[in-house]
């Protein structure tokens, strides 16, 4: 299974940033989007680090490849950055699908837009607020290949439904992540979509931790629900 988060800190550039880091008990089939360790395959370890809002770095996967050895990971891993305080992650569980998601909505964006005369780019500094949503899926059964695609996009389906919900004008943003993740063993199950037996709980708990992550985004607070954590990585539900 993959453990709980520990929540990391490290000194980058004059500062002080924090990081999750998930380790795998066992290795497990991923399906992700990230720049470093994307695609599917087997691993490990799961990063998501924070970021500052100036970052200029042109080599991701570089620099979380740094980040994963000053972590002692080792093996084959994914790779998330975000500017979001990955210390307000927000974690949701439904019949034994675990998410984790860090919600940052300052830059919503609709999926489908007219193009526009040159590619739109984040001013580096203090031009924009924090934006992107980066979702980590862990489902205690094995997935097909193809059901593990359909549960990216049953989790996208999901974090745009909670964005609707929360009243703000985009489907995510152009930064956006997720990440799955399941046993290499036991029997497949050939469905992740929302009606799916795992793809119907993952839909919910994305769901569950996008509205919350986003509606504290909002207004300065978390939403919190019975049994559930918002924040202090690694502490698990009260």
């Amino acid at each position: 299974m993959l453990n709980e988060p520990s929540l990391c800190t490290r000194r980058e550039d004059g500062r002080n940033l924090p990081a999750l880091v998930w380790r795998a008990e066992q290795p497990l089939l991923s399906v992700s989007s990230a720049a470093y360790g994307g695609g599917l395959g087997v691993r490990t370890w799961v990063v998501n680090a924070t970021v500052p809002m100036s970052y200029d770095r042109d080599d991701p996967v570089a620099h979380l490849a740094e980040l994963a050895e000053r972590f002692g990971l080792d093996g084959p891993g994914v790779g998330l950055l975000t500017g979001v305080d990955v210390a307000k992650v927000v974690a949701r569980t439904d019949t034994g699908v675990r998410v984790w998601a860090t919600v940052g909505l300052g830059v919503p964006i609709w999926a489908a837009a007219p193009p526009e005369p040159t590619p739109a780019e984040i001013a580096p500094t203090g031009g924009h607020p924090v934006g992107t949503v980066n979702t980590v899926v862990y489902v205690p059964a094995r997935l097909g290949p193809a059901a593990l695609v359909n549960a990216v996009a049953t989790a996208t389906e999901a974090k745009a439904q909670a964005i609707a919900e929360l009243g703000m004008p985009g489907t995510g943003t152009p930064t956006d992540a997720v990440t799955v993740l399941c046993p290499t063993d036991g029997p497949e199950a050939p469905y992740g979509g929302p009606r799916s037996t795992w793809g119907a709980p993952l839909a919910r708990a994305v769901h569950r931790a996008v509205l919350v992550g986003g509606g504290r985004h909002r207004r300065g607070q978390p939403v919190e629900e019975p049994g559930e954590w918002v924040s202090s990585a690694g502490q698990g539900p009260r």
